[in-house]
């Protein structure tokens, strides 16, 4: 009897391929993280104390710790909305940011090699260690600087303000959402660019891996800049917009003010329910804007085989 060959086809190969490859970031999820998210909902739904002998206990409270972090909590909500809205307003910055400095770099021109190190410097400077460095050098300069910054915010006195500008565009008929939008991105300037180094990074690693065919054949159809870039560019490019999108998002969660609430409260006030019930709403509510995003960019994103 003549053996049958096992037909797989070509998308089965690539699924199995692609679960192969993250194996081993799936095993460790499984074996750490969904263990830490189980005790994390378990310390929530308690009370626990830690016991002078070593360990702990811990009472059953049902959802007392919600109720008081929603309803009896001074700054929680507050915290909460205020970091979801800085991030629905930074991410996009961010993204637009990034993107536009990788075509810009992506360009040929003298000293290309020392400009993408200094748009990546802040990643470095973010270093524990560098930071710390950095913080005792400017405090041995504070007395230069608050000299300086007196005098810097006498000449601004005395020139126009953000609401002049607001003024002059409102007669424009330009949405009020709108300005208080560019607005916001200006007086984030300054953090955007510091965390856009990586995104910038991974933008230039797509934007050089596209074929330099289909410019050629934009340029032979007649293509304009503008339509090359919608017509190639940035269809070649979304696959990396959903990846620069996913680390965006977390990294902005992990600077929150929501993070540093339960951190403290967990490990300043030693109470552990409250912070585990800060740390699962912040998860939660970032996992579905993940959700969201992802699900609605994924429909529109175009892979090229």
């Amino acid at each position: 009897m003549s053996k049958k060959k096992l037909r797989v086809s070509m998308t089965t190969r690539r699924a199995i391929n692609g679960y192969m490859f993250i194996m081993p970031w799936l095993i460790g999820f499984i074996c750490f993280y969904v263990i830490c998210i189980i005790m994390t909902v378990r310390f929530s739904l308690s009370e626990l104390t830690v016991l002078p002998t070593g360990g702990y206990s811990t009472k059953f409270v049902g959802l007392d710790n919600f109720i008081y972090a929603f309803r009896v909590h001074p700054s929680f909500k507050q915290t909460f909305v205020t970091s979801m809205g800085n991030m629905i307003i930074d991410v996009p910055l961010i993204i637009f940011f990034s993107l536009f400095m990788a075509i810009m770099l992506n360009r040929k021109f003298k000293g290309r090699g020392l400009v993408r190190a200094i748009f990546f410097l802040p990643v470095i400077l973010g270093a524990d260690a560098i930071a710390d460095a950095m913080q005792r050098s400017m405090a041995l300069m504070n007395g230069g600087l608050t000299t300086m910054s007196s005098e810097m915010s006498t000449a601004v006195s005395g020139g126009m303000s953000i609401a002049y500008y607001m003024e002059i565009f409102s007669d424009l008929a330009i949405p009020s959402q709108v300005l208080e939008y560019l607005v916001g991105a200006i007086n984030r300037i300054s953090d955007i660019i510091s965390a856009s180094g990586v995104q910038i990074i991974i933008f230039i690693a797509a934007l050089q891996s596209i074929p330099g065919s289909l410019y050629e054949v934009a340029h032979i159809e007649g293509a304009t800049a503008y339509e090359t870039f919608w017509k190639v560019t940035f269809p070649m490019v979304t696959p990396h917009i959903i990846t620069n999108l996913v680390y965006t998002i977390v990294f902005r969660f992990l600077d929150s003010e929501v993070v540093n609430l339960a951190y403290t409260t967990t490990f300043t006030e030693r109470n552990y329910g409250l912070g585990a019930v800060f740390s699962l709403v912040g998860t939660a509510a970032v996992c579905l804007l993940l959700v969201i995003v992802v699900g609605l960019i994924q429909k529109r994103t175009f892979y090229y085989n």
